[in-house]
């Protein structure tokens, strides 16, 4: 299947949203090191404020990749814009390579090499974006049984984290926090699919802000968070994105068994590459055992200690 004008857009935007997510943690890293040499000490129970330049330049980076991810869902499925987010981890991890001087390990190139691949294949079979005319078309998808039915499940599931396994689980296991905000997630992705929808409409002539509709999700895309933090939250989030889309936009009625099993490969190939990357970030970065550890910020320089 070739790739429409729409999802070439949509592709783009997607890609330069992970370039700029993934400077933005260079920059901000860069800013932790230079405040470390400059005698602050960084640990975790403090917090450090950065200079003003590393901190507008680490606004700027995360606004602009926040509004070309928002664009992208204009244009293109969320089964091809959601995945692509894993690009972010490997820019991260070439800059750190060559601007912080970070050793990318020999498994750290493999993990991106897996994310490239599997980015590939998801782009090259895709589902074309449904062609949609007026924000009443999209509220019509998410009033249909079959996405009626999945809200409803997930809106118990998020009750049933939030009021009984939070205060027994939430500090002991991560997939009680991490269930939450990917549930929530997936909803929250539809709105904003719905509400770049309608400003793109709008733009184009066709101003979709006079229906109540478009404001309904507005004020869902302003109540949820849907930033993607962990390898584990990334897993989660971009499964329920899946599953929400494909309820809500019926992605896949266009394709077939073949088409679908190929995108679940690719998806599947970028989930072992983001783990891979994860599990093996600081390989060739940790001391060796007989240094000892350096610590921003301690400006005493002692000598280790020999034996009398």
């Amino acid at each position: 299947m070739g790739i429409s004008r729409d999802n070439l857009h949509g592709l783009v935007l997607a890609v330069s949203s992970s370039v700029f997510i993934g400077s933005s943690f260079i920059v901000k890293k860069k800013g932790l090191k230079k405040a470390g040499d400059s005698g602050t000490r960084i640990n975790l129970e403090s917090e450090i404020t950065l200079t003003y330049p590393v901190s507008f330049s680490l606004l700027c980076t995360v606004i602009l990749g926040e509004i070309a991810n928002f664009a992208a869902y204009a244009f293109a499925p969320a089964i091809l814009v959601t995945p692509l987010g894993a690009l972010s981890i490997i820019f991260s991890a070439v800059l750190a390579h060559f601007i912080l001087q970070e050793k990318l390990h020999i498994f750290g190139v493999l993990g991106c090499v897996l994310c490239v691949v599997g980015s590939t294949t998801i782009v090259l079979h895709a589902p074309q974006e449904r062609n949609i005319e007026s924000v009443k078309e999209v509220w019509h998808l998410a009033t249909q049984p079959g996405f009626l039915v999945y809200s409803a499940l997930v809106v118990i599931a998020v009750s049933v984290l939030i009021f009984y396994c939070v205060p027994r689980y939430g500090q002991t296991h991560l997939i009680v926090y991490v269930g939450i905000c990917s549930l929530m997630g997936s909803l929250t992705v539809m709105s904003v699919k719905a509400v770049s929808i309608a400003l793109k409409l709008s733009f184009s002539g066709m101003n979709q802000f006079v229906y109540f509709e478009t404001w309904i999700f507005t004020i869902a895309l302003d109540t949820f968070n849907t930033a993607v933090i962990s390898p584990v939250y990334y897993v989660m989030f971009t499964s329920f994105t899946i599953l929400a889309s494909m309820i809500m936009f019926k992605d896949w009625d266009s394709q077939n068994a073949s088409q679908i099993a190929t995108e679940l490969c690719g998806f599947i190939t970028i989930l072992s590459g983001t783990f891979l990357l994860h599990r093996t970030k600081d390989m060739g970065n940790t001391p060796k055992p007989d240094e000892e550890a350096p610590v921003f910020g301690d400006t005493n320089n002692r000598a280790p200690e020999t034996a009398a």
